[in-house]
């Protein structure tokens, strides 16, 4: 399965809906379109309107911006978006992402407490995937830190996806930062099973920054880079926090400035040959 590529050939950028935030679902089509992005991603559970497929499509077909991909609500903070079942919460989402036409939906692995849904997770996304004809990208999260020197291992299998076989995958900036993961070589171990990138950046913090790439000290301009020479296929999302921005023009400010950076960086042509494996 191969996303649709912007200009050039380049990969296509996406802006999430959790990044305009608290401003709505709406407000993200609008700056999505008003700025120049080429997708949406829908973050369900940022607000009532992004739970409505219907709703969502109007917004899509309004703006003229395709959504590329659904985010299943899996965080803790939508653990009780369309009900408390997590295999429900993923069979609605594939529905709502057949009927907006995106190819992906975006889920994070199970928390430790979801001991039964976590026990066949990696066999049950590949059911998911086989049944709907939706790519179901895991994302790469990280250990949660008590400590300087004491972190709690909060999900299974596992917050790497590189560790499970996986078809396909995300990778998040941020959350790599967190981890202290270096995501050009988790990308390297991902090979063709990367589908989508949550491009923002971070630092050596235990909060999950999301800063505006370019920001933080995760290298976010390599790893674009590095996507770029190895002819990425999937799909690239601006995922950054803006609640800090005051006003409009603030928030507007920060999209754009991801926007550009992305376009650089995934725009670079290569000089010659290179060691990079895809």
């Amino acid at each position: 399965m191969t996303a649709p590529s912007g200009p050039a050939g380049r990969p296509r950028i996406g802006l999430s809906t959790s990044s305009v935030y608290p401003e709505s679902t709406a407000h993200a089509f609008s700056y999505a379109a008003n700025l120049g992005y080429e997708a949406v991603e829908v973050m369900v559970g940022i607000d009532a309107l992004s739970q409505q497929v219907g709703a969502v499509k109007e917004l899509a077909d309004h703006h003229g911006v395709p959504i590329s991909a659904i985010h299943a609500p899996t965080l803790l903070f939508t653990q009780r978006v369309w009900g408390l079942e997590p295999w429900g919460k993923l069979e609605r989402s594939a529905e709502m992402a057949a009927e907006v036409g995106a190819e992906v939906v975006v889920v994070h692995p199970p928390f430790r407490w979801q001991k039964e849904y976590a026990r066949d997770f990696v066999n049950g996304i590949a059911a998911l995937e086989e049944s709907s004809g939706i790519a179901f990208a895991v994302e790469n999260m990280y250990p949660w830190r008590a400590s300087s020197r004491r972190h709690l291992e909060m999900y299974l299998p596992g917050w790497d996806p590189s560790e499970e076989p996986y078809a396909n995958t995300v990778i998040d900036l941020s959350h790599a930062a967190i981890a202290n993961a270096d995501p050009v070589a988790m990308a390297q171990r991902l090979g063709p099973r990367l589908r989508h990138v949550h491009l923002t950046d971070g630092t050596d913090s235990a909060k999950d920054e999301h800063l505006v790439p370019g920001r933080g000290d995760i290298g976010a301009a390599d790893f674009l880079r590095h996507l770029a020479r190895v002819g990425f296929a999937g799909e690239v999302v601006l995922e950054i926090n803006t609640r800090r921005c005051t006003t409009r023009e603030e928030r507007e400010a920060d999209l754009l400035e991801s926007l550009e950076f992305a376009i650089e960086h995934l725009s670079a042509v290569p000089a010659g040959p290179t060691a990079d494996a895809p």
